[in-house]
């Protein structure tokens, strides 16, 4: 195995923590404010993680959805990059289908080439959009295709990644730069590491691929929590040792808010639960504001959405964060958490994830 590899992978904990803590960041707008504002938010929010000793950071592609600024990963990422120094910095995730492999080989060849030995390339097989969005974006109405084609594409992209395709092979005198091309070229210099790659899910199929290939596995289960333990079995079940990993490393995201006080965290984490259903009903727009949500008539059908959604939230006070954290990780043997706060403003956010770094005991690195 490349110990290497697996080092970039691991996280070590925390604190008081039994599990590395990091974040993820779907940049949310909410009304009111602007995607600039948006993206500010988020570099305050990659900063205060860093500052606190998370070990990763993460943000999300989505398209067509006015709440969610996250539609160019590698740029964002780029922007992060310049901004921190420490901490991991990755996709959670690229949509695979969505792009060419050689595209997200030469996006992420360059993030590593600016920010070395931090970025982490998460990839999912979802479309992270609706149907016809889809289609414009892959320029064909067959959306299926990506989805059937996943591990071949992502044979394609590794290879890239590692320029390594066979002597015969179409793509074989064709390189990705920034990569490890340039450090077999005469007088050649640049490091030949790359990102590792990161498969991401909400059913059994990544669990099962990124077993298989012996990657590290990432589930989303703040929006499909009752799928995840049997993913994990199956990720671990299916995991054979590779180069990257002698061992299943799996993480799972988890929605997450903390407040001075319960009911403000019930106020907030409402917000995003209206948020939802409104885009769950064909109706995206921007995250209203929690006396927007207070004040919202909830249908009967709509109020069992929200309760559903809001028991797999984990909110309430520092401490009751942390014991639904707790719980949460010793439940599924998830070896890492991803915290999203899905909140309207930017103090909100800040404030959860200082708590919760608080409530650990997260050194304040300064």
């Amino acid at each position: 195995m490349d110990e290497n590899r697996g080092d970039e992978i691991r996280g070590t904990a925390g604190g008081t923590a039994s599990v590395p803590l990091s974040v993820l960041d779907l940049v949310t707008v909410g009304q009111g404010r602007t995607a600039t504002q948006a993206l500010g938010t988020s570099v305050d929010i990659a900063t205060l993680a860093e500052r606190r000793g998370f070990h990763r950071f993460w943000v999300a592609e989505h398209h067509s959805m006015p709440g969610v600024a996250s539609s160019s990963p590698a740029v964002i990422l780029a922007h992060l990059a310049a901004r921190t120094e420490r901490i991991r910095l990755g996709s959670g995730g690229v949509m695979l289908p969505n792009h060419a492999p050689l595209v997200i080989a030469e996006q992420f060849g360059t993030l590593e080439a600016m920010a070395p030995g931090r970025i982490d390339l998460g990839l999912g097989r979802a479309p992270g959009t609706d149907g016809a969005t889809a289609a414009a974006l892959r320029r064909t109405d067959r959306l299926n295709e990506g989805a059937d084609d996943f591990p071949q594409q992502l044979a394609e992209l590794t290879r890239f990644l590692d320029d390594d395709f066979p002597d015969g092979h179409p793509y074989a005198r064709i390189h990705a730069v920034p990569g490890p091309v340039q450090a077999t070229s005469p007088g050649g210099v640049q490091s030949p590491a790359r990102p590792p790659i990161w498969l991401l899910g909400s059913s059994g199929f990544s669990a099962r691929l990124a077993g298989v290939l012996g990657l590290p596995f990432a589930f989303a289960h703040h929006f499909s929590a009752q799928n995840t333990v049997p993913a994990l079995d199956l990720y671990r079940e299916s995991f054979k040792p590779s180069a990257v990993l002698d061992a299943p490393y799996a993480l799972i995201g988890v929605s997450a808010l903390a407040a001075d006080e319960e009911r403000e965290a019930r106020r907030q984490v409402l917000s995003g639960a209206l948020s939802m259903v409104r885009l769950r009903t064909g109706r995206p727009g921007l995250v209203p504001t929690p006396e927007e949500a207070e004040a919202y008539t909830f249908s009967p059908m709509e109020r069992d959405f929200v309760d559903g959604w809001l028991t797999n939230i984990v909110h309430g006070t520092a401490d009751e964060v942390r014991s639904g954290l707790d719980d949460l990780a010793k439940r599924t043997g998830a070896d890492e958490l991803m915290i999203t706060a899905n909140a309207h403003g930017a103090d909100a956010r800040l404030r959860s994830y200082e708590l919760i770094a608080d409530a650990y005991g997260l050194p304040d690195l300064g």
